[in-house]
């Protein structure tokens, strides 16, 4: 069997390794063969006594996470299963993340670690608070108008005699009165400037 999105063949074992633990742990899980090549053949482990208490206790060390750790045997000679399930949570080895894509493993940085976090925490871009935000930032004719239109669509929950932050909290653009990104982009006299 090739390596592949979850399956990943190293011949012995090296620290480096848990940053593909970390990996399979951040996407979709997987199983990495200690004291196997590339071709998925069988290369054996002298110390995989020694492994069998070091793995573990590193990977939970170094991410506070679990994984399976077993040791197998084919013709007669040893090798070491890590099964890693999937974690709904974001996981980090020493304050980077990293992620099994296809079959290679990428430390998320920039955007894409940004998203991973969010969509880990169960949000999105725009529903996040924007805190350089105010009210003062917002288009007073662009809700009016906005108001008019979904009035005529018959899109919009009664808003007669509500403040501007009232409508905003009945639409869900305000977490404890704190604007979202989202209200800032569709309401924002210069959204641009909140997207630096």
């Amino acid at each position: 069997m090739p390596e592949s999105q979850n399956i990943e063949y190293k011949s012995s074992w090296h620290d480096d390794y848990l940053k593909w633990v970390c990996g399979f742990a951040n996407a979709q899980g997987g199983r990495i063969y200690i004291g196997k090549d590339d071709a998925s053949t069988v290369v054996g482990l002298p110390d995989q006594k020694k492994l069998m208490e070091e793995i573990p206790n590193k990977i939970k060390n170094n991410m506070g996470i679990t994984a399976e750790v077993n040791l197998l045997q084919e013709d007669g000679k040893d090798f070491i299963e890590i099964v890693v399930q999937p974690y709904s949570v974001p996981i980090s080895l020493r304050g980077r993340y990293y992620y099994r894509s296809g079959s290679v493993k990428q430390e998320l940085t920039g955007a894409a670690l940004n998203e991973f976090l969010l969509k880990r925490a169960g949000q999105t871009w725009d529903n996040v608070i924007e805190p350089r935000a105010t009210f003062a930032d917002i288009d007073e004719k662009s809700v009016k108008a906005y108001i008019v239109m979904s009035k005529e669509k018959g899109r919009l929950p009664n808003v007669e005699g509500l403040t501007i932050e009232e409508i905003f909290d009945k639409l869900r653009l305000t977490e404890n009165g704190q604007l979202k990104r989202a209200a800032i982009i569709l309401f924002g006299k210069d959204p641009l400037s909140f997207l630096s």
